[in-house]
């Protein structure tokens, strides 16, 4: 098959909207191999309906079709990812797609058998679905079919990861339904969802509910982020001094006030509605004992600076009165190209003469997340430097890592939760509070985890499958189409 052929195949394969160029064609014996790609012309966007160019990446398909002339024809199409142009858009990407159903049938016509697009996609659904028997154990997790807007849900065998069902939605009702027609199941694993909790609740009181330990560790995350955050005046005291600035007098200027109206014993909705600010924000205020707590560390970017600090503090050292001119003339003839300004920024930030570069919460917090022996030198030893910072900061550190202990699941860690929990409600840190107070809302569920060696990583791992079907096919066809494949795996 020449390469004028193979444009021909393409040709009737599929849409003229996607018409494709051929780059190469191999003879594989019993497989002809096509590798092709689309054409370098605008399309619009599926959303907004704007015509864009702009190449954002790429991603490959393959394409499959009933045997020509005996053989079997593989077609590995390069599919471009485009940006859309519009600001606004949702659609901030979008890959080129296909239409479903119509390349079939024009397939069909091709080899003299005539079949409409329409008849392409019922028999498709028509293929048979293989039976599976209703396991002791299974995985429910919900994924988007428009994100933001609606969603289902999957069902697999927690044991062996096969596809179960799914469901056209992630409501209780349909879950508890679907679990009303299937008895014989002992234990569902789940994430933290409170409304398929209550499904499973109702209609299989007796079973166990385990939630994800994955999940579990992420929110405890989160709760460490903000812990780590809210102490940053202590751990960051290596790094640039923090700057008082006008949002660090503001901080102090209203945790007084609201301090002051709580002694005259004015509720927190009073408090919120005097000082026209958020509840939330009241409440957050509130139960800090001092104002420091609520001043964050400067968030500093990395810079062009950064490749010369070294440089810089050396000289400042030798000269303190060095112009700034000077310097950077000296580092520009080590090859900085940055602006002026810019230096100038970074010496009034104080990032020179800090002991330590500048460290973001977020990056600390992955720092305390992580297994030491799996930290470098440098990262060790600015975990070390934060633990000894202040005793919330140690004790936040002993704690995850006494946490992290209970993920691998034992007898006894339902007992060792317990004694954890204690232990952070001794110490000063609200956001580890309200991680436990979640916790306890799913206490049942939580000890399972920790104590069973089923898990939910199966179902994550059939969602992300689900990404790349729908990116393949989903909307031509609605959801029946979308539920079809992803049982046939």
């Amino acid at each position: 098959m020449g390469v004028h052929d193979a444009n021909t195949l393409v040709g009737t394969v599929f849409s003229g909207l996607s018409a494709l160029v051929i780059e190469d064609v191999a003879d594989g014996g019993e497989i002809v191999r096509v590798s092709a790609r689309t054409r370098d012309v605008p399309v619009p966007c599926p959303l907004c309906g704007v015509v864009t160019g702009r190449v954002h990446g790429y991603h490959g398909r393959t394409v499959r079709d009933v045997p020509v002339d005996g053989r079997q024809v593989v077609v590995r199409v390069r599919i471009r990812r485009l940006v859309c142009p519009v600001l606004g858009c949702r659609r901030q990407t979008f890959r080129e797609q296909v239409p479903g159903g119509r390349a079939s049938a024009r397939l069909t016509r091709s080899l003299a058998v005539p079949l409409s697009y329409a008849s392409a996609l019922r028999l498709l659904r028509r293929v048979p679905l293989p039976a599976v028997r209703i396991p002791r154990v299974i995985g429910v997790d919900d994924f988007a079919l428009r994100r933001r807007h609606s969603y289902a849900t999957i069902i697999i065998n927690a044991e062996t990861g096969q596809r179960i069902e799914v469901l056209p939605d992630r409501e209780a009702a349909t879950l508890e339904a679907w679990l009303r027609g299937h008895p014989g199941i002992e234990a569902v694993c789940r994430d933290g969802s409170a409304t398929y909790a209550e499904a499973v609740r109702r209609a299989l009181p007796d079973a166990v509910q385990i939630s994800d330990r994955w999940h579990l560790w992420h929110n405890l995350a989160e709760a460490v982020r903000k812990e780590v955050a809210a102490h940053s005046t202590c751990w960051a005291k290596a790094g640039p001094p923090p700057a008082e600035g006008r949002q660090a007098a503001t901080t102090r200027e209203r945790w007084q006030q609201v301090h002051a109206l709580r002694e005259r014993g004015v509720g927190l909705l009073e408090c919120a509605r005097r000082l026209n600010l958020a509840l939330n924000t009241v409440k957050r205020y509130d139960r800090v004992a001092e104002p420091e707590r609520l001043i964050r560390a400067p968030k500093y970017r990395p810079t062009l600076v950064d490749p010369y600090r070294d440089h810089l503090r050396r000289r400042r050292l030798e000269n303190p009165a060095v112009p700034v001119t000077h310097l950077l003339q000296e580092i520009r003839e080590l090859g900085y190209t940055g602006s002026s300004n810019l230096l100038v920024r970074y010496i009034n930030q104080g990032r020179v003469e800090a002991d330590r570069p500048a460290l973001s919460p977020r990056r600390l917090a992955r720092y305390l997340l992580t297994r030491p022996d799996r930290l470098k030198d440098h990262q060790r030893e600015r975990t070390e430097a934060a633990r000894a910072a202040c005793h919330e900061m140690t004790a936040l550190a002993d704690l995850i890592h006494r946490f992290a202990v209970l993920l691998e699941p034992a007898d006894g860690n339902a007992a060792l939760l317990s004694t954890w929990i204690t232990s952070v409600q001794a110490e000063d840190l609200p956001h580890l509070h309200a991680f436990t107070r979640g916790l306890e809302r799913d206490r049942a569920a939580v000890d399972a985890a920790f104590t069973l060696p089923h898990h939910n990583g199966g179902t994550e791992g059939v969602n992300n499958k689900t990404k790349l079907i729908k990116r393949q096919m989903y909307g031509r066809a609605s959801f029946p189409l979308l539920r079809h494949r992803i049982l046939l795996g």
